[in-house]
């Protein structure tokens, strides 16, 4: 379920996820309470967190603590769930210091429940600790933030660098090197320039990064470092306190997870290709990049943001109540966009060399 769909009769959802085109379920927040209370042996008060595909929820327990339920779309399937709290638990043996959710055991030992929701419909239930922290998209950017992060996010690549499992390489319209499959999307773009523009960087991929991509080192990465899933300490805005959501961790080239996190960092004051460079920098010196996999960055974080335009452009008119959290991106990648016509192709790369002392 979590690959392509595949429609005889050429709709568009053919050309996304089918976890995608489903609609998460609500679940109620009292079955969440006895979820956790009967399961988890948890006694709390749940409260609604935003999410594209599942439902999820804050519960405060009576002792103070405080914990994450995460319950999957009926249409995930439960391997990559599976997959998703594996992870965790590979991080957190590897590289304990890493600011990341821990999978927390329910009562029989399972660390990953498969049970039955409306009409019988079996969904992945998790419960994950609770990260305090105050989310990165609601306070001021620093120098010091980006440098930070892009450290954390090579020590996480590194950290899973040794893992697989069964569903890691999983069809997932989110992942960079699937951006030609979502062409026919680019029907849905209104405005005719902006349609121009993403397309503009989609041919650039196919000529440039496609062919290459499946040289490249692959591994399971994060995916998803946008400032929604960042968390800062309260006090010390400049301390990154926990790196959240792995919904759209994959195995990829390694590349794409650098591609992802540096491509939200293009939205402050000055150049933002200047944000970009020292972005990926810190990663280089945590986690030395290879020179073609520098040089590929520009067509990558291009790609990225033609992938969140379409992507979220469409979802959005499939779910207009959910409208507000689909498209907390949109406007910074094409924003993003608009600035990468101005800058020279050759130029971006010899600044990244640079950068990271290749030249």
């Amino acid at each position: 379920m979590s690959g392509f769909d595949v429609k005889v009769d050429g709709n568009v959802e053919e050309t996304v996820n089918g976890i995608l085109s489903v609609a998460a379920e609500e679940v109620d927040i009292a079955d969440a309470q006895r979820l956790v209370a009967s399961h988890y042996g948890i006694a709390g008060q749940a409260s609604r967190l935003t999410s594209e595909r599942d439902q999820n929820f804050r519960i405060s327990a009576g002792d103070g603590r405080e914990y994450a339920l995460k319950i999957s779309n009926p249409a995930e399937h439960p391997s990559i769930n599976d997959f998703q709290v594996r992870a965790l638990m590979h991080v957190a043996a590897v590289d304990p210091g890493l600011p990341v959710p821990r999978v927390l055991a329910a009562l029989d030992g399972q660390s990953h429940l498969l049970l039955p929701f409306a009409e019988n419909r079996t969904r992945g239930v998790r419960l994950l600790s609770y990260l305090p922290g105050v989310p990165l998209y609601t306070v001021e950017r620093t120098a010091t933030q980006r440098r930070q992060l892009a450290a954390l996010l090579a020590r996480l690549g590194l950290a899973l660098r040794g893992f697989f499992h069964g569903a890691a390489g999983h069809d997932l319209a989110w992942d960079i090197k699937n951006a030609s499959r979502l062409r026919a999307l680019l029907a849905h773009i209104a405005d005719a320039e902006r349609r121009r523009t993403a397309q503009h960087f989609l041919d650039n991929f196919e000529l440039h990064a496609q062919p290459l991509l499946p040289r490249l080192r692959a591994q399971v990465v994060h995916n998803d470092l946008n400032p929604h899933n960042v968390l800062v300490d309260p006090e010390r805005h400049d301390c990154i306190a926990g790196i959240l959501d792995f919904g759209d961790m994959v195995h990829t080239p390694l590349v794409n997870d650098v591609a992802v996190g540096a491509s939200y960092h293009m939205n402050g004051a000055g150049d933002p290709w200047d944000a970009v460079a020292e972005f990926v920098a810190s990663y280089h010196a945590v986690s030395p990049l290879e020179r073609e996999e520098v040089d590929l960055l520009f067509d990558l974080i291009a790609a990225r943001f033609v992938l969140t335009v379409t992507i979220t452009g469409w979802r959005a008119q499939r779910y207009p109540e959910n409208s507000a959290y689909i498209l907390k991106n949109n406007a910074g990648a094409w924003n993003g966009l608009t600035y990468l016509r101005t800058l020279p192709r050759e130029t971006a790369q010899a600044r990244l060399r640079i950068a990271c002392n290749m030249e």
